[in-house]
C-alpha cells in the first residue's frame, strides 16, 4: 500500500510539472526558441526511438556507463574489504584517498582525452574514477557495522579471516555495496553524458544533446535527448532498487514492503 501511494503520489508530481511546463509554453510567457511546449518534446523524443543512428548513439553511451560501472565495482569492493579489514592498510592509504575524492571527474576529461584519446577509453576511466567512491566508501562503511558477536563466534568455532570474510562480513556488507552500487551507477551515467558532451565528437547520447546544441532551432531535440537521458536513469535506479528488495528483504528500509 505505501509502494503504491509512492508511486500515485510520483505520477502526480510529474504530471503537474509536466502541465506547468506545457502551459507556460503555450502561453508564450517564454519564446518556444527557449522552451517548447512539453507536447512537442515528448512527441520528438518518442521520434527518436525509431532512428537507428540515435539509438546507436544510445548503444554507446550504454555500453560506456556499464563498463566504467563494471570496473568500479572491481575495483572498489576488494579494495573496501581489503582497507575495512586491515586497519594499517586504511591508515597508510588514507591521505591518498581523501586527497583524490574530491578531485571532480569532469575537471579531469582535458587530460584524460589528452592521454587516452577522445574514444570509449575515456569514458570509461572517467566513470570508473568518479564511480569508484560510493561503493568503496559503502564497503568500508558496511564492514564496519558487521556484528562483532557474529564474527567472534566463527572464530571460537576455529574459522580464519578469510572464512569469517566470506561467511559473516561480505554477506553482511552486501546490502551496503548495493546501496554504493546504485548510487554509483547514476553518477556513471551523468559521467557518461557530460563526457560526450563536453568531447563535442563521436558517438552517444550526449554528443546528440551537444551537436542539437549548435543548431540554430535546436532546442526541442535537446530536451528530447535530456528526456532519454531521464529516462534510462529512472530505468536503471528502478532495476537496481527492484534488485535490492529481491536480495535484501531484511533491511530496515525494505522490511516493510513484502
Amino acid at each position: 500500500m505505501r509502494r503504491r501511494q509512492e508511486l500515485l503520489l510520483g505520477a502526480l508530481g510529474v504530471l503537474l510539472a509536466l502541465g506547468l511546463c506545457e502551459a507556460v509554453g503555450r502561453a508564450g510567457l517564454v519564446r518556444r526558441d527557449y522552451l517548447p511546449p512539453v507536447s512537442e518534446v515528448l512527441a520528438r523524443a518518442v521520434e527518436l526511438a525509431g532512428d537507428p543512428l540515435f539509438l546507436d548513439g544510445i548503444g554507446a553511451t550504454v555500453r560506456a556507463w556499464a563498463l566504467g560501472l563494471g570496473l568500479a565495482c572491481a575495483i572498489a569492493v576488494p579494495l573496501g574489504l581489503l582497507l575495512g579489514s586491515v586497519p594499517v592498510v586504511d591508515e597508510a592509504v588514507r591521505a591518498i584517498v581523501e586527497f583524490l575524492r574530491p578531485l571532480p571527474s569532469v575537471a579531469l576529461i582535458p587530460l584524460v582525452s589528452l592521454l587516452l584519446g577522445s574514444g570509449t577509453e575515456t569514458k570509461v576511466a572517467l566513470i570508473a574514477y568518479a564511480s569508484v567512491w560510493p561503493i568503496l566508501f559503502n564497503t568500508v562503511y558496511g564492514l564496519g557495522e558487521t556484528d562483532p558477536l557474529a564474527k567472534d563466534t566463527l572464530r571460537a568455532f576455529g574459522f580464519g579471516r578469510l572464512s569469517v570474510l566470506l561467511r559473516v562480513e561480505l554477506p553482511a556488507t552486501a546490502p551496503f555495496i548495493a546501496a554504493g552500487l546504485r548510487i554509483s551507477a547514476a553518477v556513471a551515467l551523468i559521467l557518461a553524458v557530460a563526457t560526450e558532451i563536453l568531447a563535442g565528437f563521436g558517438e552517444g547520447l550526449g554528443i546528440f544533446i551537444a551537436q542539437a546544441g549548435l543548431a540554430t532551432d535546436g532546442t526541442r531535440d535537446v530536451l528530447a535527448g535530456v528526456v532519454w537521458a531521464g529516462a534510462l536513469g529512472l530505468v536503471i535506479n528502478s532495476v537496481l532498487v527492484w534488485g535490492e528488495r529481491r536480495l535484501f528483504p531484511w533491511t530496515p528500509e525494505h522490511r516493510g514492503e513484502r
